[in-house]
């Protein structure tokens, strides 16, 4: 073997051994990259609410009766004390059965004999009071001339007061069965055909109570009702608030006065809002997964003038963020770079295209950010979403975009 032939083996040697060492070599692993950054962080709760009007009415019927076709639909304005909301008409007689019937009649019969009884009982008055009257005139003729004595005058004159008490008092008995008559024959009196209600009978008028609009109507048919039965409800759409039902372990980071935004109610932009009273207890809800919450229920009010969000009204869904703090220069991370690595929390940070395990301490978390209170320093590097393949001092590539 020449030189020149051992020089060939030699570079096809050194290849193969590099080409080994090649194929062997550990490729970095790619990962996505994130950075510690100082910027403004703030927390807040994202729950879902539903809007209200703050101070509906509710109208009801105040007597029974029969509720007329309503002259008003949902969504009506209405004007207090000037817009009719419903008129109510006496409810009809109802229908008796044979025995209800038989007994009425008889006492239409009754009352008929009682008033033709009192009309006697005043004739036979009026006849005593005439003769009671004569008598008293010839006394006093008789007593003037001496014929009969002044205390057989006195009884005379007794007699005819007596008489005129007894007519007026059978008076009063023909008026009284009177008025049990035509109160037997109300007993008769049935419904009429159609349900027409008589001339004269009609109506209640219930007038709006407030400014506003119709919210719900129970039923717009004609129907019987009867009293303290709810037939609408009333509300300003100009006065809205906002009801949300927070866990109770995020209801109590939530005070009066606290701002929030409302987020996806169906208009551009978001509007603002202010918490106007927490409630001072917790209620048990079953959530969609079936898991028993305590929720907590938060009043908000709209900051934003009824033009500022259009078609917004009762019972809408919306989306509300409440602010608990804000501050505008926090060292932070990105959370998705977080994992848990003892007791404690560690990320990956990034030097030199390797991934070296640092242990780091964190402060308040937010929805996608964590505070760093020590570990890291401004414009590390870290790896974000970090798979279980990786360990302290791998080689690692950043994805490309």
């Amino acid at each position: 073997m020449n030189l020149r032939q051992g020089l060939v083996w030699g570079v096809g040697a050194l290849a193969l051994v590099g080409a080994v060492v090649w194929a062997l070599w550990p490729e970095p692993v790619v990962v996505d990259l994130g950075a510690v950054a100082t910027g403004p962080m703030r927390g807040t709760v994202l729950a879902e609410g539903v809007t209200r009007v703050r101070d509906p009415f509710t109208v009801a019927a105040p007597i029974a009766g029969t509720l007329q076709r309503s002259p008003v639909e949902v969504g009506d304005p209405v004007t207090r004390g000037e817009t009719v909301l419903a008129v109510i008409q006496p409810a009809a007689p109802v229908l008796m059965d044979a025995r209800s019937r038989a007994q009425a009649e008889a006492a239409v019969t009754e009352a008929r004999a009682s008033l033709a009884l009192a009309e006697t009982g005043v004739t036979t008055a009026s006849a005593a009071l005439a003769q009671a009257e004569a008598q008293l005139t010839r006394g006093r003729s008789l007593a003037e001339s001496g014929i009969i004595p002044q205390r057989m005058l006195e009884d005379l004159e007794t007699a005819q007061i007596t008489a005129t008490q007894r007519l007026a008092a059978a008076r009063s008995e023909v008026d009284l069965a009177r008025a049990s008559l035509v109160r037997a024959e109300a007993q008769l009196i049935g419904p009429t055909p159609g349900g027409e209600t008589a001339p004269g009978d009609c109506c209640l008028r219930l007038t709006a109570p407030h400014d506003g609009v119709v919210l719900t109507l129970a039923d717009p048919s004609e129907r019987p009702v009867q009293a303290g039965e709810p037939l609408m409800t009333l509300g300003d759409l100009a006065e809205l608030e906002i009801v949300v039902d927070l866990l109770s372990s995020d209801a109590v980071q939530v005070a009066p006065g606290m701002a929030a935004e409302v987020d996806r109610w169906g208009g551009s932009g978001a509007l603002q809002a202010v918490v106007r009273r927490v409630a001072p207890s917790a209620v048990t809800k079953i959530s969609a997964l079936g898991i028993e919450e305590q929720r907590v229920r938060v009043h908000l009010d709209l900051g934003a003038a009824p033009a500022a969000r259009p078609g917004l009204g009762d019972g809408f869904r919306v989306f509300v963020r409440l602010l608990l703090w804000q501050e505008d220069a926090v060292l932070q991370l990105p959370q998705s770079a977080l994992f848990r690595h003892g007791e404690g929390w560690a990320v990956f940070r990034v030097r030199d295209n390797r991934a070296d395990l640092v242990p780091v301490e964190i402060g308040r978390q937010v929805e996608d950010s964590a505070e760093l209170l020590s570990g890291l320093d401004e414009g590390d590097s870290l790896v974000v979403f970090p798979s279980s393949a990786l360990e302290d001092g791998m080689a690692v590539a950043a994805r490309a975009p």
